[in-house]
């Protein structure tokens, strides 16, 4: 039968945990385009993003402590793992290498309306009138940031076909952020973290290998291997664990709002690496996002949650 629990922020440490995991993962996943170029000027879209999980998957190790999961919780975890590391990164990816990273930045920046329609739909989760606008205003600035720039000539130009791509990788994010929200109810962030990227990660080497082949070794230099590291530690195992962290401990549509960093940083960084340059607009567009954080963690009503259990 379904249950109503009321969550809203009476406990303001626990609010801030979450709300400062959520900061700290969009801050670390804001990266992971930058990264992912580097890499992709040397290897497969399929080969990058598997030595991103194996690079993330042996800090893991240590987090893994029987995990107490139902037959039902493995099978839902299966499903999340497999929507949100291969079928999600296989398409993010393949959208970033037919497309400019500040354009895959703009595409990012749509999830915090897709996650909070989402959760409001399936798991009944209200957000108020001040919320949605702060959405909204932290969508807005995400826009200005990116159209703040200027592409360089030199540059390769972005694709409606690797825009569309990025938009769907988004809207299985949003099962995967779900289905990770559901398990969260009766198992901590760090069992539903660790198994399901490992899980994850053996989806995606069976499918990497058979399709591209044993990825390359030799011939990729210090620069891409550090790169590789540096998003599968980053982006993958610290950013997930804190982004599960962060909604366990309040609702995903408000978390959502957090997830503007990673577009506004990820255009940035995009900026840097295709020589453009940020005018005033990208300035305006970063204090709207900085202004929707402050309000949808500081105002706003409770937001009730319908658990179906």
């Amino acid at each position: 039968m379904p249950s109503i629990a009321t969550n809203s922020v009476r406990i303001p440490t626990r609010a801030l945990i979450g709300y400062g995991a959520c900061a700290l993962a969009g801050c670390l996943w804001g990266t992971g385009f930058f990264f992912g170029k580097i890499a992709l000027a040397e290897m497969s879209v399929g080969h990058m993003v598997l030595y991103r999980f194996l690079f993330a998957c042996p800090p893991l190790f240590f987090l893994l402590r029987r995990p107490g999961f139902t037959s039902r919780d493995w099978t839902l975890l299966l499903i999340a793992s497999f929507l949100g590391i291969p079928v999600q990164y296989l398409l993010q990816f393949q959208g970033l290498a037919m497309t400019t990273v500040s354009h895959a930045a703009l595409m990012v920046g749509t999830m915090p309306v897709i996650l909070a329609v989402g959760a409001s739909i399936f798991a009944h989760e209200r957000l108020d009138w001040m919320g949605w606008l702060a959405l909204a205003g932290s969508t807005a600035g995400v826009s200005m940031i990116v159209l703040g720039g200027h592409r360089s000539p030199s540059g390769h130009g972005p694709t409606l076909a690797g825009d569309l791509l990025i938009v769907i990788s988004l809207l299985i994010a949003l099962a995967w952020v779900l289905l990770n929200k559901h398990l969260m109810q009766g198992h901590s962030p760090m069992a539903v973290t660790a198994y399901g990227l490992l899980t994850g990660t053996a989806m995606l080497a069976v499918w990497v290998v058979f399709r591209d082949g044993t990825p390359p070794v030799h011939g990729v230099s210090i620069k891409a291997w550090l790169a590789l590291a540096a998003s599968g530690l980053l982006c993958n195992a610290a950013a997930m664990l804190l982004w599960n962290t962060g909604i366990h401990r309040v609702p995903a549509s408000r978390a959502g709002v957090f997830l503007n960093i990673e577009p506004a940083l990820g255009s940035i960084l995009g900026v840097k690496l295709l020589g453009e340059t940020l005018g005033p607009l990208a300035w305006i567009g970063g204090g709207l996002i900085l202004a929707a954080a402050i309000t949808l963690t500081a105002g706003g009503k409770g937001v009730e949650e319908v658990v179906v259990e």
